[in-house]
């Protein structure tokens, strides 16, 4: 029996409990894993709320690393005692030990620890793929990033950074911004003092950014299409805000023939081979320092509703965490 966190029904914090449930083996194409640490990720809340229904009761958590226990028939990636970390489906990292799919998990360096990994997986493969696998884009390039103090946005900066792609991030307050700043961000706004919008057509003379990344939603849409430059690309790839209401295809005509794409990770790693080489990308800008994983906060297991709370408050900077 392993301490799992589940929801029997939709809801806030509260709606999450820790139950004893029992692990079993694994089967065809499956891994027993046993965790060190587990991740928090805005998708969590997601799932949580309903917003992204779920069948129910389900467990919940996207994103962890550890060892593995056991290998089913067919694994050939992975062997027992191997370190590991994934972000996948389905849902149910929450939890001190699980049987799961073995295709996206993936074997762990030894310079990475147990407690970086499950900070960065969900949120490092959803900066490789906002890089490198949606619309193109090299140095010199300009990129307006939403939350760009949290998880997601940290490892985004160092990661434009580390190849000449100048951006421009949010976030909600000076201290946030100077966070942003130290890992790289070229400019950082406050979107609760300046006009972002605004203050992004004067950063670029006028002109416009190449791209806007925003897991915000509601609160930004429209002031990131009003930020892109003529033929720009807008990634709408997450609803911390609130989901983006419907809106008039035509805008984006009037507004310079934008694009607009709505991703998710999943899609992108659907694919073994994919999602390995993903993940192989991302462990080697860890490796060799490109990118940082700044843990800020950490929350026993058994207080899961207390890191949702802090999470959809948005009081966190950098990646949040769970212990086991």
């Amino acid at each position: 029996m392993v301490k799992t966190v589940i929801i029997e029904e939709a809801g806030g914090p509260e709606a999450m409990h820790v139950v004893d449930r029992p692990v079993g083996e694994p089967g065809a194409g499956e891994v027993r894993i046993t965790h060190k640490a587990c991740g928090l990720n805005f998708i969590d809340v997601y799932q949580r709320s309903g917003l992204y229904p779920m069948a129910l009761p389900h467990a919940l958590g996207m994103e962890a690393a550890g060892v593995i226990e056991a290998v089913g028939a067919g694994v050939t990636h992975l062997k027992v005692g191997d370190r590991a970390a994934y972000a996948a489906t389905p849902p149910g990292a929450y939890a001190q030990a699980r049987v799961m799919p073995a295709a996206q998990v993936c074997p762990l360096p030894d310079g990475i620890s147990f407690e970086e990994a499950a900070a960065m997986m969900l949120k490092g493969l959803t900066v490789q793929y906002l890089f490198h696998r949606t619309t193109p884009l090299k140095a010199g390039d300009t990129v307006l990033f939403h939350a760009a103090a949290g998880g997601v946005g940290l490892i985004a900066c160092q990661w434009a950074r580390s190849e000449g792609i100048t951006l421009i991030g949010t976030a909600g307050s000076d201290a946030k911004c100077a966070i942003a700043l130290e890992h790289g961000a070229d400019h950082c706004i406050n979107y609760k003092t300046e006009d972002f919008a605004a203050r992004v057509r004067e950063l670029t003379d006028g002109k416009g950014v190449d791209v806007v990344m925003d897991a915000v939603g509601a609160d930004t849409f429209e002031g990131s299409l009003d930020s892109l430059k003529p033929l720009g690309m807008m990634i709408s790839f997450g609803n911390a805000s609130g989901p983006v209401p419907p809106f008039s295809v035509g805008i984006l005509g009037q507004k310079g023939s934008l694009k607009i794409t709505r991703p998710t990770l999943f899609t992108h790693i659907a694919e073994h081979e994919t999602c390995q080489a993903m993940a192989a990308q991302l462990f080697e800008k860890v490796q060799n320092g490109d990118v940082k994983i700044r843990i800020d906060q950490r929350f026993p297991l058994a207080d899961v509703a207390e890191a949702h709370r802090a999470l959809e408050a948005r009081k966190t900077t950098g990646s949040t965490i769970l212990t086991l």
